[in-house]
This record gives C-alpha cells, sequence and structure tokens, in this order.
C-alpha cells in the first residue's frame, strides 16, 4: 500500500513580496513531493500539516509576537507528533536567525529572505539529523524567479523585477534583511510575463521594494518606464500594476509612460510617511512635502482618472504637534483614495529605535485617530464622485464576503478601487478572471457599489482568458494553478570568481 504524501501548509505574514515568495515556498514543496494541506478532503485531513512554513514580516508591530504566539499554538501538535516540521522564514528569520531556536526549540528549519530555494534540503537534512537545521544567507543565493511557483491566482500574478533596498529609511529594517537592490535584466522580466500571459494571466503586479529606482544595477535610471511600456505591447497582458515607488526617484518619464500605456492601470501607491519636512528628514526620507505634491500634481495632470494611495506613519520620535498638522494638510492636499495608516512602533536594529524623544502611546493614538478620520472623510467624498461612472471591474475569489448573501460578485476595477456588482435575475454570471461592466450606484467609504443593473443599467460580461484559466484550476487541488517551472536565465552566465589559492600554492 502506498504511503499517503506528506502535506504542508505555508502561513504569509507581510508584504506582497512575502506573498510572491510563499507561492514560490509552494512550489519548491509541490516539486518535492509534498501536496498543499489544503487539497485533501476535509475528511481525510489532519488538524495539522505535516509541514509548516511561516514566512514572517519584521516591520509590522508586534511582528515577533505574533509569530511566536504562532509557534507556541504549535508546541502541543509538535509534542503529539514529534515527525511534525515546522519552518521559519521570512524576514522575522533573517533578523533573528538562532534566536528563534533558541525561544522555540520544537522549531526544525529556520532559512532566510536569501535562499528560500534551500527549504527541501534543509527539512530533509532536519529530519535526517534530529535536529534544528539554521541557514541564513547575507547575499541572495538565486533569483526567486528560477525557482518553482505554485500562484494563488490563475488569472492575476505577481513577477519580481527587483529584490532588496538601497534606500536607509531609519523606521525601516528591510534593507538589512533584503540585502542591497538586485535588478533583473528587461528580458528576463518580459518573458516571464508572457509566459504568465500564455498560462490565462490577464494581470500582472511588478513588485520591488522601490520598482521606480529599477536599473540602478544597470546604469539606466530610465529603465523603469521602459519597461512599463514594453509590458504594454504584451498581447493578451490587459493590466499592468507596480508596488511599491519611492517619490525620491519618481520621474515625469514614468508618469508619460502610465499615461501612453493603455494596459498600465490608472493606480498609483505613493508612499508619505509624513507630511513634515522635519520628520522627513529624521526619517532619511530624501524628498519633502513640496516634491510628493507635485508629483501628485503631475499624475493628475496627465492621469485624472487616478486613484492615488499611500502610507503614513503617525508618531514618529520628535514628531510635534505642528509636525502632524503638515501631515493632515497634506493629506486633504492629496485626495487619496485610500491610505495604509500605521502607528509608530520600536523596531530593534533601526536607527529610530534609540532616537530620543519617542512619542507617549496616548499620544499617538489620538492623532492615528484624527488621521484616520480625516482619511476616511476624503475616501468617502473621492468614492462618491464615482458614482454614475460605468466601471470594468476583473472579477475576483476573496474580495466580497457578503457576495452570497448579496447575490453579488466583486473585484477590482481599473484604478484598483474594491466594487461589488450586482447580478440581475437570470443574467450571465461571470466566473472569477472574467470582466464585468456595471454603473456604480454608490459610493462607501472603502468600496463601491454597483447596483445599476437592477434598474436597467449597464451589465454585461466579457469571458476571458483569465476565466478558461480560473475553470482548468477547477481540477487542481485547492483549486490554484498547477506548479509551474522557474524562469531560466537569459544570456550568458555571470564570471565565475576564481577560488582563493590553498596555503603555500
Amino acid at each position: 500500500m502506498t504511503a499517503a504524501p506528506k502535506t504542508y501548509d505555508v502561513r504569509t505574514h507581510g508584504c506582497q513580496m512575502n506573498v510572491h515568495d510563499s507561492e514560490r515556498l509552494a512550489g519548491l514543496l509541490e516539486t518535492a513531493g509534498y501536496v498543499d494541506l489544503a487539497s485533501v478532503p476535509e475528511g481525510e485531513r489532519g488538524d495539522t500539516a505535516d509541514v509548516v512554513v511561516f514566512n514572517t514580516c519584521a516591520v509590522r508591530e508586534n511582528a515577533d509576537n505574533k509569530l511566536y504566539g504562532n509557534l507556541g499554538q504549535l508546541r502541543p501538535h509538535k509534542q503529539r507528533n514529534p515527525d511534525l516540521q515546522i519552518a521559519v522564514g521570512g524576514c522575522m528569520a533573517q533578523k533573528d536567525r538562532d534566536t528563534i531556536v533558541q525561544r522555540a526549540p520544537w522549531v526544525d528549519v529556520v532559512f532566510g529572505t536569501h535562499n528560500i530555494g534551500s527549504l527541501p534540503a534543509l527539512l530533509d537534512r532536519a529530519r535526517h539529523n534530529r535536529e534544528a537545521q539554521v541557514e541564513i544567507l547575507e547575499s541572495l543565493e538565486t533569483f526567486p524567479s528560477t525557482l518553482p511557483t505554485r500562484r494563488d491566482s490563475a488569472y492575476s500574478g505577481w513577477t519580481s523585477i527587483s529584490v532588496g533596498c538601497n534606500n536607509t529609511c531609519t523606521f525601516c529594517i528591510v534593507p538589512a534583511l533584503r540585502g542591497k537592490e538586485k535588478d533583473r535584466r528587461p528580458g528576463e522580466i518580459l518573458a516571464e510575463v508572457e509566459a504568465l500571459v500564455a498560462q490565462g494571466v490577464l494581470e500582472v503586479t511588478l513588485l520591488g521594494q522601490n520598482v521606480n529606482s529599477y536599473g540602478v544595477e544597470f546604469g539606466d535610471r530610465l529603465a523603469f518606464g521602459k519597461l512599463l511600456r514594453a509590458c504594454g505591447d504584451v498581447k493578451g497582458l490587459e493590466r499592468v500594476r507596480f508596488t511599491s515607488p519611492h517619490p525620491a526617484a519618481f520621474t515625469d518619464d514614468v508618469i508619460e509612460a502610465m499615461a501612453q500605456t493603455p494596459n498600465v492601470m490608472p493606480s498609483l501607491h505613493m508612499p508619505l510617511q509624513s507630511g513634515s519636512d522635519r520628520v522627513l528628514k529624521d526619517m532619511r526620507r530624501s524628498y519633502r512635502s513640496a516634491k510628493f505634491l507635485g508629483i501628485i500634481e503631475r499624475v493628475r495632470d496627465r492621469i485624472p482618472d487616478a486613484a492615488i494611495t499611500t502610507d503614513i506613519i503617525v508618531g514618529f520620535p520628535g514628531e510635534t504637534e505642528a509636525d502632524f498638522e503638515e501631515t493632515l494638510r497634506v493629506v486633504r492636499e492629496s485626495r487619496f483614495s485610500s491610505a495604509f495608516t500605521f502607528q509608530y512602533s520600536i523596531r530593534p536594529g533601526t536607527p529610530a529605535a534609540t532616537m530620543a524623544d519617542q512619542i507617549p502611546k496616548a499620544v499617538v493614538q489620538e492623532r492615528f485617530e484624527r488621521l484616520v478620520a480625516l482619511q476616511d472623510e476624503i475616501s468617502w467624498q473621492e468614492n462618491r464622485a464615482q458614482e454614475g461612472r460605468t466601471v470594468e471591474v476583473l472579477v475576483a475569489t476573496g474580495e466580497g464576503r457578503k457576495d452570497g448573501a448579496t447575490d453579488r460578485i466583486s473585484g477590482r476595477a481599473r484604478d484598483n478601487r474594491l466594487v461589488h456588482v450586482a447580478v440581475p435575475e437570470g443574467a450571465q454570471r461571470p466566473r472569477p478572471g472574467d470582466m464585468v461592466s456595471a454603473d456604480v450606484t454608490y459610493g462607501a467609504p472603502h468600496h463601491l457599489l454597483a447596483d445599476g443593473a437592477l434598474s436597467g443599467g449597464t451589465y454585461s460580461v466579457r469571458r476571458t482568458a483569465g476565466g478558461d484559466a480560473w475553470e482548468r484550476a477547477q481540477a487542481q487541488p485547492a483549486g490554484k494553478p498547477s506548479v509551474s517551472l522557474g524562469m531560466p536565465r537569459i544570456g550568458a552566465p555571470a564570471p565565475v570568481t576564481p577560488a582563493a589559492p590553498a596555503c603555500g600554492a
């Protein structure tokens, strides 16, 4: 009798880069013979997978507490089943290294951001040696795109154009954990985009810690705008997005590329962090509020319907009430469609962690509430301005929690706003990955309702290759696309550095 294959469960915390890395981890485990726990019929699966992988974040507040809390919950499972393997990767693993095994000795594998491709071998080694394996590389072992992947979505995909970051923001630990920026060659990126489209992907998001500095490694400061334009020539690619740019490196040629390339979407995530020039200087953000607002103005001039989102930190060390009022001023002038707002929290290892004048929690909380109230008001006004417009929505799974009860389908408009669309009785129901056009009837603070079809308004469905891909994926385990092999490198291999001669040579 053949033994049942071992199962895995990858649990992701943090940014889109981690989500993309987790797709690679799943691909590696599938290739090594493991199966996704979610693909096992409910009555046949155990409470816990045979291998549980935490892909961690070190940026969010209390990230370490969350990790060790989750590890603690698995300890009883490990005691009952010593063959259960627990692996910790990502930014927290890169930062804490041996500390993880010291605090949670039931962990089997710790691996860093630079060597995710080592996971299957480390699991085998830990199983054979019956001891924890910790492997943290200081520089990138292999670009993640060369690894197999199991994507979560059949119709939407991530493409990493660079890893690492050359900035030195005082609140951010990412450069220390992800390393200096390394750029992929444009031909490799486009080959991956074309391969995704051939599999039915309609929407690609270009990923990088600072996407618009792409090209710095090979000396072309206009490379990112050129890449956006090249994506416009990929037949079948309907939507191109990117995240996240840095205001200091954001140039007008990128705005022009966005405006002139039809499949580059009218949405832009532009992190502000603070509206105070003094605080921006202390953060080592190499732009000031006037430059930021100038970028917003030029984007809106060339792309009038663009929806602009941002990140803002409240309560950075030394932030005065006057500094905070400057942030509110910039928010009012920018009129973001939405904002990710954060209360500053100390991240050990960053310069800001040891700065004087740390702000009391009560003060930070009060400012945070004022900022959220202002942004909610602006978001609501901006969404109300969408009422009466016809929007094209890429239908997606997981976007509408109440869709079953309200008989709606949900997805993202071209400007990335979340839209819930009413399906008229007897009308064609789209598949995830299909496109729906509908009239917006109400703009709520955090989403749009498009119920126009219920009163005779627009409702049309366009079946797409993305919907076909979703349909095919339903035959696969857990309803996800099958594993894709990694992309080969294009061009001549990098020169090999000669080994140092042995002593006495």
